[in-house]
């Protein structure tokens, strides 16, 4: 390599989007030639078995590549090498960019399906005076002009409609291994060109017919295939599209400035005018309105917010202006993460996505050996037909063994579900919680924010005002229902930095040398009585000072009564609290749940969840807090609201939003329903291979029928798939 290379190579790594933390490059690709399971399992197997490469995980529907490694930032221009050797083009991933793309390809798709079509339309005529013999009276020389002129017509027309699968295969050729579209075009062009022989010698045997019919019908398959994923890159840059970039901002001194979006810092106030979208995460601090928080709940009342109540980015104000003190911005607000949600849930491996994919990389040796063995045993075996009789079977072999059905058969299901839980407001951050969550029976409840509002409110009290205030500082470090609430009610306290959370317990400050505890009564206040009036409360105790008790109550959720009445239907419905007995019992009672526990550490909460897997169980976990976060993680699946902890929010494997509990229901309801569609999909596409492949070795099924029948069969996955989205279907379940 001359020295004028390594610098362009050098100046072509610069200019790569990567990022380092913590020691580690990610970059995100885009990457052009994709076009199904097999390209990208092929892809992560090489670039895993890269030396320093931490993982490299393809996302089929985006065409995205998320690439992370130690070691030289510049290396990222020797992957995008690796990735062009092997056949694909990689480049930086713009959303913008793609989007355009989809766009042109849709038109790719639709032109190269019209021409295609239209000369199916017209050859098949021709053949059919040919075959039905109308012409038969004007000799071998009409019949020869009829063969000419479908060539004419089908054999430019597959060249032009049939590029969208010759350039696949012939990457994939190229890069050294094999995918889908090598045997169709393989299947395609045999056809062509022993119909272009038999006219060229003046044979009758021509089948440009079924070359043509067979382009238009794999089209119409990837043409419906490609529609089904740009729906679910829609919803993503739909929310994207809903970012801010521009605010105002409150600067100091009073004055309003103009400033982009990412000079905005946590702290910060914003004014949001009515009629403009909310730019950041953040607390209302002056003014009153409506929102409308469709885009990433689902639910079409506008919200009422004011003072101290959370509102979100991307969420418009339909009223008067607020102001909002920021505290999350770009990539740390709920508006992000929904849309990291929405891919993550398609990168998983779930079962039957694996045993597809496992079957469909065997397909491409086992096809060519079956085609192989049908051409000769047909032409050689036990008489000898005509060459072209073999070749024809051996093609319709090629085309009827297609698995397009099998390899849309998961994400075709995984597609519907995901959209139809997303206009739910619930965002499925994994792929394999819905195989998971269909064998659920058991479903475990955190008490606070979850069952309830999250939204306690500090009962009326005298407090001394210095302790009140002390308390509200230190509360204002966590994001507790119960601290937020203290810290609502006492706004003028300023907050206290030095502070730690002790998880399942409360918070611990020091000030001046006296340290100060907030939080659970034996530990913020260890020996007082208990008190057993069915407030959830907090304790205020430290050096000097007599024990505060703080009293909260908390509604339930409007809809968990006739939530937790339904799950007991078919489920064991368990409640488990840190908070006292007396508020989980009185909860409890009122929401029809008979079997709870009450002063639950975090280490207990997983025990019991252990406990109740070793018995057999299959354990939804749904809870909301910082201490619930292991219990999230050790159940079979989790579920926590958007509004939860971060670090709970990263643990669970799905997310809902609303004020509504009915998420969990819908979330069972679709799981349940997508593994009944998985397996009929499955069932449907083997059947379909079982029972027709046999008769294209045979010699019963043209490539003509062959076409058709692989084209229903891709079919009839996508619309069985489709079912799920059927509001009635799903309730039914």
């Amino acid at each position: 390599m001359t020295l004028a290379a390594d610098h362009g190579r050098l100046e072509t790594a610069r200019a790569l989007p990567v990022e380092t933390v913590d020691g580690a490059n990610r970059i995100m690709l885009a990457i052009d030639g994709i076009s199904c399971s097999a390209c990208v399992q092929r892809i992560e197997r090489a670039l895993n078995a890269e030396p320093d490469v931490v993982a490299a995980r393809v996302n089929f529907t985006t065409r995205r590549l998320a690439l992370t490694w130690k070691g030289a930032p510049g290396r990222a221009a020797d992957f995008i090498e690796r990735l062009s050797d092997m056949g694909f083009t990689a480049r930086p991933f713009d959303a913008g960019a793609l989007s355009t793309a989809d766009a042109a390809r849709d038109r790719h798709l639709l032109r190269a399906m019209g021409i295609a079509g239209f000369a199916a339309g017209n050859v098949m005529w021709l053949a059919i005076a040919v075959w039905a013999g109308v012409f038969e009276d004007m000799g071998p020389a009409t019949r020869s002009l009829l063969n000419w002129t479908q060539a004419l017509i089908a054999l430019p027309a597959i060249a032009y409609s049939g590029m969208t699968f010759f350039a696949s295969a012939w990457a994939a050729v190229r890069g050294g291994h094999v995918n889908m579209d090598v045997p169709i075009s393989i299947g395609v062009i045999l056809a062509a060109g022993m119909s272009l022989v038999q006219t060229v010698v003046g044979a009758p045997e021509v089948y440009f017919d079924a070359a043509i019919s067979l382009v238009f019908l794999l089209l119409v398959g990837r043409y419906l295939d490609h529609r089904a994923r740009g729906r679910a890159r829609a919803a993503a840059a739909h929310l994207l599209s809903l970012a801010v970039t521009h605010v105002t901002r409150i600067a100091d001194g009073g004055r309003i400035e103009q400033v982009a979006l990412e000079q905005v810092a946590p702290g910060d106030q914003i004014i949001v005018a009515a009629g403009s979208r909310v730019p950041v995460d953040g607390m209302v601090f002056a003014g009153r309105s409506a929102l409308d928080t469709s885009s990433l709940t689902g639910e079409s009342v506008p919200a009422d917010v004011g003072i101290g109540d959370r509102v979100f980015a991307g969420t418009m104000n339909l009223g008067a202006a607020l102001t909002v003190e920021a505290t999350a911005i770009g990539p740390d607000t709920v508006l992000a993460e929904v849309v990291r949600c929405m891919e993550a849930a398609e990168q998983g491996r779930a079962r039957y996505v694996v045993l597809a994919d496992h079957l469909a990389r065997l397909y491409a040796p086992v096809v060519h050996s079956l085609a192989a063995l049908t051409f000769l045993g047909w032409w050689l075996w036990p008489v000898g037909a005509p060459w072209t009789v073999a070749l024809l079977n051996a093609v319709a072999v090629l085309i009827i063994t297609c698995p397009c059905a099998l390899a849309i058969a998961v994400p075709a299901v995984q597609v519907a579900a995901s959209g139809r839980l997303f206009k739910r407001g619930i965002l499925m951050k994994s792929a394999t919680a819905l195989e998971r969550l269909a064998t659920i029976d058991t479903v475990v409840f955190d008490k606070t924010g979850t069952l309830t509002e999250g939204r306690p409110e500090l009962v009326d009290g005298t407090f001394p005002a210095g302790l009140a205030d002390l308390a509200a500082g230190i509360a204002a470090a966590s994001r507790h229902p119960l601290a937020e609430a203290l810290r609502r009610a006492r706004p003028q306290a300023g907050a206290i930095t030095d502070v730690t959370e002790k998880p399942g317990d409360g918070l611990e400050a020091v000030i001046e040398g006296r340290t100060f505890r907030l939080g659970r009564r034996d530990f913020a206040a260890p020996g007082v009585a208990e008190v057993d009036d069915g407030c959830a409360e907090m304790w205020l105790g430290g050096d000097d000072i007599a024990p505060l008790r703080f009293a909260f109550r908390d509604r339930p959720r409007g809809d968990a009564a006739a939530v937790v009445a339904d799950l007991r239907r078919h489920h064991r419905v368990i409640l488990l609290s840190g908070d006292r007995a007396p508020a989980v019992a009185a909860l409890a009672e009122a929401l029809g749940i008979t079997e709870w526990r009450a002063a639950c550490r975090p280490a207990e909460k997983v025990a019991a969840i252990e406990d109740l897997k070793a018995s057999g169980a299959k354990v939804l976990m749904v809870g909301d807090g910082i201490n619930d976060a292991p219990s999230l993680a050790a159940a079979d699946a989790s579920m926590a609201p958007s509004a939860a902890a971060d670090i709970s929010r990263t643990t669970a494997d799905v997310l809902f939003q609303g004020a509504g509990l009915d998420a969990v229901t819908a979330t069972l309801a679709v799981a349940r329903r997508s593994q009944v569609l998985v397996r009929q999909n499955l069932g449907l596409s083997l059947v379909y291979n079982v029972t027709l492949v046999p008769l294209a070795i045979l010699g019963l099924v043209t490539p003509l029928l062959a076409a058709v029948a692989m084209s229903a069969s891709s079919l009839t996955v996508i619309l069985n798939a489709l079912r799920l989205g059927r509001a009635g279907k799903v309730a039914a379940q």
